[in-house]
């Protein structure tokens, strides 16, 4: 059996469609960052996005564990022209593509970005890499996208249901895999 130890890095504070935009984590909840860690398996390599915010969360979280090199294909979904605005100002430009792209997701994409099952493609492949590594646990920092499509994979859920899950920062998630995928538990707060 394999444990994917999913964290959601720390927040960001940012009121905008925030994806491959490299912005900072807040670690001033230092409390609760040392509970996350406490709560995680102690032998366990840490692997991260390369985004800032969850490379400094996985450096928060990493005590004495072995950190791996940071993996691109576990970075947020990309929200091309998108990126880094408010809804409102994307929905008062493009108010049917905003809406496509949350009502229908899948192949929809943000211009110039990425769509959910691109996303689901890239952070999959990236989970069964991580499935080969001779580990047990493994911890992976990252983003709410790439966390929810893994929640997806696990419960065989379709797209706007998994939507409707939150994940909220710092929470775990921890999905088994033993030959089939089941949640061990889903945005757990510590």
């Amino acid at each position: 059996m394999k444990r994917l130890w999913w964290v959601r890095h720390a927040p960001t504070h940012a009121k905008t469609m925030v994806g491959w935009t490299d912005l900072p984590a807040d670690l001033s909840n230092s409390a609760q960052i040392k509970r996350v860690s406490d709560a995680l398996p102690e032998t366990a390599p840490i692997i991260t996005s390369p985004l800032s915010r969850a490379v400094e969360t996985g450096k928060a979280i990493a005590n004495a564990r072995h950190t791996l090199q940071p993996d691109p294909d576990l970075r947020e979904i990309h929200f091309g022209k998108w990126e880094n605005r408010t809804f409102d100002d994307v929905n008062a430009e493009s108010e049917d593509a905003l809406r496509a792209f949350w009502d229908t997701p899948g192949d929809t994409r943000p211009p110039g970005g990425e769509s959910w099952n691109a996303l689901r493609t890239r952070v999959d492949s990236a989970a069964d890499r991580l499935l080969r590594r001779p580990e047990t646990d493994i911890i992976i920092v990252a983003h709410f996208g790439a966390i929810l499509c893994q929640v997806q994979r696990a419960l065989g859920q379709d797209t706007p249901t998994v939507f409707a899950q939150k994940i909220d920062n710092l929470s775990v998630t921890c999905l088994e895999y033993q030959g089939t995928w089941c949640a061990k538990h889903i945005n757990k707060l510590f």
